[in-house]
Order: structure tokens, then sequence, then C-alpha cells
């Protein structure tokens, strides 16, 4: 499309689509999963599920947004003028997401000044929840923000808008930066594990199967949701990344190398944390699976523990592990906002430099909720629903538009014109009954989980404000931006 944002080369939106799909799950989340789900086991149901579900949606995304040339809104606008209302709903959940998500970039921003003098201590937890948190009591008891996690906010969103106000040529030289960084990070962090006394044992738990757990279906739909989630898919980040792109540019096999990037990142994560994670058990008595119970925990508290313990170089160690999520974090947060306000560019033809600052002055002050006392509790609120309930709805009625509304046969045959790997009918039953159906089981799952107890005992007035109200909230809004945008056609 004339006049359209391009990237500068094929190998910049690889590193973009890497950078955003390569984020801090890759180093938390993975690893907690791996050793819930058995260790070495549940690679299994992991590799599967990137097979049969993670590439085919990849896939789908890229390809959506290059062949309509629009974010996510224009895209599915496209097949049907009234899906334009989902896709804005798909593009504002990505904007929610990187409104919570930057409160974890406002802990790494903290915890890297820290990180020069090991201010934890030898009791990381109490540090954590007590003295950077100061967790309230509950939800109901916000208190005002607090000042250091505010700092830490507002370099985050500096940051965001820098990266983002003169649109994707910029982002294609930051990437070439922030994408390599973290990989060579990790590697420092690995090569200093494996050095340390009871790190064998760690990749031992990480790697040795217990198969018995593959008979468990929470495993396997464990599996299928982090390969959802780590992909970026359902957010509408592929769909207005793959906008950017020539009419005639490469999709498939683009997406099968970012995809195999992603997952061999999290491979390798998983070394660098289990080797520390194991160190740490071998110091503290304990089997490996009780160092940490969340992934929360496993960045902030496991992790700075075992920090603590190292006989030597400290902080430099610290330092390294905070600049890695940081760097894994920043690129993920610009392509979340990125897949919300090129909606914006599409259909009013605003400059990036001024949607990008009105939101990120907006998205910084209802952050600030995410500083007080109380923040924690929304945040574990907001980031179970829109993950849990949001996400997983948006990619199974994605799947059913793209599998039954729009002719799926003639869209894999257009991939196949402008593609070095050729679609077979794999991808086409991967789209129409596998993925839909695990989707549809989760998100079953999801709402039998939520009725029969609580969400972590939270108040259910709580949960119904902070996730289903929020869920609400974007549903309305982009129905708002749905027919204010077709009212101006």
């Amino acid at each position: 499309m004339e006049g359209r944002d391009r990237w500068e080369s094929r190998t910049s939106f690889i590193m973009a689509a890497i950078g955003s799909a390569v984020g801090l799950g890759n180093v938390w989340r993975f690893p907690y999963i791996a050793y819930q789900g058995g260790g070495g086991a549940f690679l299994i149901p992991y590799f599967i599920a990137l097979f049969t579900a993670g590439i085919p949606m990849l896939i789908l995304e890229m390809g959506l947004g290059q062949r309509m040339q629009r974010a996510a809104p224009d895209a599915f606008g496209s097949i049907r003028p009234k899906l334009r209302w989902f896709g804005w709903w798909a593009a504002g959940l990505s904007a929610g997401i990187v409104i919570y998500y930057s409160t974890i970039l406002s802990w790494s921003w903290v915890y890297l000044w820290h990180s020069i003098n090991i201010d934890w201590g030898s009791n990381a937890e109490d540090f954590f929840m007590n003295q950077v948190l100061q967790r309230s009591e509950g939800p109901g008891h916000l208190g005002a923000p607090i000042w250091y996690l505010v700092i830490g906010m507002l370099l985050t969103w500096a940051l965001i808008y820098l990266i983002l106000r003169k649109g994707v040529k910029n982002v294609s030289k930051v990437v070439l930066i922030t994408v390599p960084l973290p990989t060579l990070l990790l590697l420092i962090l690995l090569i200093r594990g494996l050095t340390l006394p009871g790190a064998i044992e760690g990749i031992k738990f990480y790697l040795v199967p217990n198969f018995s757990k593959l008979k468990e279906p929470s495993i396997w739909l464990m599996a299928y949701g982090q390969i959802f989630f780590s992909l970026s898919l359902a957010s509408g980040v592929m769909i207005a990344y793959g906008s950017f792109l020539g009419k005639k540019s490469e999709i498939t096999n683009s997406a099968w190398i970012t995809a195999l990037a992603n997952c061999g990142t999290s491979f390798f994560a998983g070394f660098a944390v289990f080797s520390m994670l194991g160190y740490l058990a071998h110091m503290q008595g304990l089997p490996v699976p009780d160092v940490t119970t969340s992934g929360t925990g496993l960045a902030f508290v496991a992790y700075p523990t075992a920090i603590t313990k190292l006989p030597a170089l400290n902080s430099i160690f610290g330092i390294i592990f905070f600049i890695t999520l940081l760097s894994l974090g920043i690129d993920s947060a610009f392509a979340l906002q990125e897949a919300f306000t090129t909606g914006f560019y599409d259909r009013w033809k605003l400059s990036h430099n001024r949607v990008t600052l009105i939101f990120v002055i907006i998205a910084f002050f209802i952050s600030l909720i995410f500083t007080t006392s109380g923040g924690y509790y929304w945040f574990d609120i907001v980031d179970k629903w829109i993950c849990d309930f949001g996400l997983v709805t948006v990619g199974l009625v994605q799947c059913i538009i793209i599998g039954y509304v729009y002719d799926i046969q003639e869209f894999r045959r257009y991939l196949n014109t402008i593609s070095e790997i050729s679609l077979g009918q794999w991808w086409v039953i991967a789209l129409r009954y596998i993925t839909p159906a695990v989707l549809l089981i989760i998100l079953i799952s999801n709402f039998v989980n939520e009725f029969r107890s609580t969400y972590n005992q939270y108040p259910r007035w709580a949960t119904t404000l902070g996730g289903w109200g929020v869920l609400f909230f974007f549903a309305v809004l982009g129905y708002l931006l749905h027919r204010k945008s077709t009212s101006r056609l």
C-alpha cells in the first residue's frame, strides 16, 4: 500500500517478530511450567503443540496482515465489515496487556538498581513483597503510588515512546540489538550456573522425563497454553507486523523461523534457570521443585536468592539478569502497543508520533494503579483474565473466522504462491479442528476452575471488576471504535 510503513528488510521483520514472541515468559513461565509438567516429559506435548497449533496460527496471523495490508481491526473488517469490532477487541486486549505488562518492567528497573549492592540480602521474598511492592492486605487496600515504582514505570513508557514514535523503521534498528542481547546474557548466566554445585541436579530435573505426567490432561493443556501465549498469538501483534510487509513478502518460512527461535530460546533459558535453581536447591537442602512456586517468584525471589549465594561477582550477575529481563520485556511491550495503535494509523491516517504519544500518556496514568501497595493483586487478576479468558476466546473465534467464514483453501493457495515452504492440508486441518478444539477445552476448563473456587481466594467483587469488568471494557471499547471507524468511511 502506497505510503505505508515498511520493514527495512526481511531480517528486520523476523527479528521484530522473534522479539515480540521471545519475552519474559521464556525466562520464568516456561521453566516453571516445565517442572510442573514433569521435567523432560513436558517437552513432548510442548513440541506437539508447537507443530499442531503454534506454527499454524502464526502463519495465519502473519499471512492475514500481509494480505490485507492492515492491522487486526481492518484485516478482519476486510473479511466481513461487522468483524471489524472483533479486530478492535483483539487489538484492545493487547493494549491492556502492555499496560499491566509494564509493571514487570518497572520492577525490573528497581531490581537493576538494587543489584548494585544486592539489597535483597538473605530474604529475597520479604524484600520483594514487603519492601519493593509494600504489598497491602488485599485488592481493597490500594494506597498511594510508590515513588520508585513510578520512576520505573516512567522509564518504561519513555523508552516505548522513543522506540515507536518513528514507526517500524525505528523498530527495525532497535531489534537488531534487543533481540540477540538476551541470548548473549543468558549464555553468560548459563556458563556461570553450570560451574556451581548442584547445577547438574537442576538440569537433570529439567530434562529427565516423568512419563506418568503425560497421562494428566492438564499437562497437555498447559503445553498448548504456553505455546499459544509465548508466540504472541491472538493479540493482533503478528497481524500488525505482517501488515508492514510488502505484498509479495515471504510468510510461511518466516513463521517457522520465528516459532522455532522462540521455542529454542525457551529451551535454552531452561538450562540457564535450572542450573541456578539446582544450585539454590543444593544450598538450601531442598528438592528443586520446592525452590519456587510462581513465575514472579522465580524472577524476583528464587533467582535473586541464588545470586545472593554465589561465591563471587554477585552484583555483576544480578545486573546481567535484570538487564536480560528488561531487554526481553521491552520488545514484547512495544509490539503489543503497536498491535493496538496501528489500527488508528489504518483508519484515520494519524502520525506515529501523535498516536504513540497519546497512548503512552494515557497508559502511563492507568498503569499507576499497579504501582500502589494493592497493585500486585490487580496485576495478578487482570493478567489472569486477559490471558486465560480474553486471548483464548480471541484465538478460538479467529480460527472459526478463518476456517469457516473466510475461504481458507484459497488463502492457503495464496500463501503458497509467495512462500518458500508450501502449506499442505495439515494447515487447514489444524486451524479448522485441532487448534479450536484445544482452545475450547482450555476455555471450558478455565471457566470450571473459576466457578469452583475464586482465583487465589480473591474477593468476588475484585475478580468481577478486575477480571470480567476489564474484558467487558475492551469489548465495549472495540464496539465504539468500530462504530466510529465505520462512520468515517
